[in-house]
């Protein structure tokens, strides 16, 4: 995906003056005038100067725009950032030039030691920072052999977007290999080594698979909930062993240390083929011979337990990720549902807001959604709709159903998110498999 740079300039110019030519009494009026007007201006600033206490910043005022001339000796240069955008001169971690981004590079040490002082530099970040999220997708480099393919990573990618926006979390959308040997699902195991280092200012690191899209626009992560723990992912009690392509890691320590032991499963390592041996002797179901990244995270939680286990949260609670046949066919009687609880509720719940408030707002659903119950048997949104076997890009899709109703799918889960998207616009798609029309909205919808 390519992005394009917008810059302004402004350009400054200088009017002449093509006007005849004024009589000389004139001008000397307009010397003594001005001269006047200078001297009654002195006067009043030097009384105003005088009695007055010194003015504070006004808010549209930013000493941040001013930046001191190389080699000006002062205490003011040496003090922390106050602004996001500012980097002290400080040394910190991203200076010792052994620090690698790379998955197969030695390992990192003291992360949490190094991005503490990090923040400590950086302080306007360090404010909130136990709650920050950085969401991290991507999909492959060259085109889509799928001739719609590359449509539909566009609207995936578009839904993830339009999330991340409405609950303030960055987003890195990565097409390119980190490590070229860790190819299709081990792809994301570097990316996220690196987007941890490039991001010591985000607590939590969202792996999101491409073809994976938000259907609960308003749900927020009880992150609350994760606070003794490093790793979270989706599964069921008696289900533990099934794809997990959505993940959060916290950015820590410990998270270094797993990505280094999960990699060593991966095709750039030696024991790669022991390890897709071990994998087949302990999934019985296993498909295909070689070691995946699925087969081997699963691995780790079960027969690593001792290790790793106490500080991976398996969530079951809601969709963190559910599959897509068992979600889409419930999309109408979802919206009739939410449709019914505004129409007898009114207020807040049909209330029009800005876009950036939507959050206050979907905690004010929670009050009316706790019948709805959470997963498989809830009328709730469901969180994250994953398809799983549809392979938008290669079209290689599982043979068990058709690539037209995997295609059908996708669009209802995506037009059924946009509507919520919408809504804050004043418009909405009258028909989920018609994402191209839209309707205006009434006043007070759905009265």
């Amino acid at each position: 995906m390519a992005s394009t740079e917008l810059s302004q300039s402004q350009n400054f110019s200088m009017a002449k003056n093509n006007g005849r030519s004024r009589p000389r009494g004139f001008l000397s009026d307009g010397v003594i005038f001005c001269g006047g007007a200078l001297v009654a201006f002195l006067v009043v600033w030097a009384f105003w100067s005088f009695f007055s206490p010194s003015p504070s910043p006004t808010p549209s005022f930013s000493t941040s725009s001013f930046r001191l001339p190389q080699g000006s000796d002062t205490s003011a240069a040496a003090a922390p950032s106050t602004s996001c955008a500012d980097d002290p001169p400080e040394p910190n971690f991203y200076d010792d030039p052994e620090l690698s981004y790379r998955i197969d590079a030695p390992p990192v040490k003291n992360w949490d030691e190094k991005r503490r002082e990090w923040l400590k530099q950086h302080p306007a970040l360090a404010a909130g920072v136990e709650n920050r999220i950085l969401m991290v997708t991507g999909s492959q480099a060259k085109p889509c052999k799928n001739p719609i393919g590359d449509y539909l990573l566009l609207k995936f990618f578009k839904n993830k977007v339009d999330y991340s926006r409405r609950h303030g979390i960055d987003i890195f959308y990565n097409n390119v290999l980190f490590q070229p040997k860790m190819f299709s699902f081990w792809a994301k195991t570097p990316t996220v080594k690196a987007a941890m280092l490039a991001h010591p200012e985000a607590e939590w690191i969202w792996w999101v698979d491409s073809d994976a899209a938000f259907t609960d626009m308003d749900f927020e992560l009880p992150l609350d909930r994760y606070k003794a723990h490093n790793l979270v992912i989706h599964g069921w009690p008696n289900l533990i062993y099934e794809k997990k392509s959505v993940f959060l890691m916290r950015n820590c320590q410990w998270a270094m240390d797993f990505m280094d032991v999960w990699a060593q499963m991966g095709p750039q390592a030696p024991e790669y083929d022991k390890w897709g041996e071990i994998q087949r002797t302990t999934f019985k179901d296993k498909l295909f011979p070689e070691s995946d990244d699925q087969s081997g995270l699963v691995y780790l939680l079960l027969k690593e337990k001792e290790k790793w286990g106490d500080k991976i949260y398996v969530e079951s609670e809601y969709y963190f990720e559910g599959y897509w046949m068992e979600i889409v066919g419930k999309f109408d009687n979802i919206t009739r549902k939410y449709m019914e609880i505004e129409k007898g509720v009114g207020g807040a719940l049909r209330r029009r807001h800005a876009e950036k408030v939507s959050e206050s707002y979907g905690r004010v659903w929670e009050e009316y959604l706790k019948e709805a119950g959470y997963g498989r048997e809830s009328w709730r949104r469901p969180f994250i709709t994953h398809f799983t076997g549809c392979q938008p890009c290669s079209g290689d899709h599982n043979q068990m159903y058709s690539g037209q109703t995997c295609f059908d799918a996708m669009q209802k889960a995506l037009t059924f998110a946009d509507n919520q998207v919408l809504r804050n616009y004043g418009f909405v798609h009258p028909d989920l498999l018609d994402p191209s029309t839209v309707d205006p909205l009434p006043f007070d919808y759905p009265a």
